[in-house]
């Protein structure tokens, strides 16, 4: 598998009901993405985009088939394991926001680091910093409530990114926003892209495709068009910075005048 790879779909089947009552939601679906894409995901209600985006996301299972995530085949994996990876690669962001109305909007923020082993000074910490990025240091002891649509869709975009995950799932963010707010939400997810994440996001509208580097068109739960805009050479990639530890300053050693034995000091009275 090469390095580039992100996730690779093979055969991905997701099957409810039996017998008459059968029906599928995606079909011998395969799909391979790499790192650095900014997809986007069209077709007709019904088509099998949100499942799709529930299973790379690890929210749900397929019937068949097989999902690999940076190598490791995810799709017989505990659920445990499952959310361990969830929490560390991969960030959502919701059409409906989903904040949690009686938290805080740094404390909204800070939940997916409640796993990771920070504690809660140090996780609100993070929370800040994700939200100054949005402008929104100053509202983050604000409730949900008291927010704009979009100024609700960027702290939940602040909430997806503050753990650092590689992946960013988002499922129609513009969908409840007017075109002012829808344009300012699409600028920030083209920064985030612009650094090297992958983004995978359901869309029903069409003029947004413009931030994408491959549009992915789905029809009765398989893939029907498969266009990329921008040649794989010239995808983001990453930034790794390194924060190299300080060493330390060897204090030049400081030369003490040798004790006078008892002896000496005693013939010393004595003359």
């Amino acid at each position: 598998m090469s390095e580039n790879i992100l996730i690779e779909l093979k055969g991905l089947t997701k099957r409810y009901g039996y017998g008459d009552t059968e029906t599928f939601a995606l079909k011998d679906f395969d799909l391979t993405i790499k790192r650095g894409e900014f997809i986007m995901i069209m077709g007709p209600s019904g088509c099998g985009k949100t499942t799709l985006l529930d299973i790379i996301g690890l929210l749900d299972r397929a019937t068949h088939g097989e999902y690999i995530l940076g190598g490791e085949n995810v799709a017989g994996i505990s659920s445990r394991r499952q959310a361990k990876l969830r929490a560390k690669k991969i960030g959502f962001v919701f059409q409906n926001f989903n904040l949690i109305e009686d938290l805080p909007i740094i404390e909204n923020v800070a939940l997916p680091l409640v796993y990771t082993g920070y504690t809660k000074t140090s996780r609100l910490k993070q929370a800040s910093r994700a939200l100054g990025r949005f402008h929104l240091q100053e509202r983050e002891y604000y409730y949900p409530y008291q927010l704009s649509g979009g100024q609700q869709q960027r702290v939940a975009i602040a909430r997806a990114i503050v753990g650092s995950p590689e992946i960013i799932l988002a499922d129609e963010p513009t969908g409840n926003l007017d075109s002012r707010s829808s344009h300012i939400v699409m600028e920030e997810l083209k920064s985030i892209h612009e650094e090297g994440n992958t983004i995978i996001m359901v869309t029903h509208n069409p003029s947004l495709t413009t931030y994408a580097t491959r549009v992915i068109n789905m029809l009765d739960g398989q893939i029907d068009t498969d266009i990329k805009t921008v040649a794989d050479s010239n995808l983001p990639q990453p930034v790794s910075v390194k924060i190299k530890k300080r060493k330390k300053k060897s204090t030049p050693a400081i030369e003490l005048p040798a004790k006078k034995s008892k002896k000496r000091q005693k013939s010393r009275r004595k003359k």
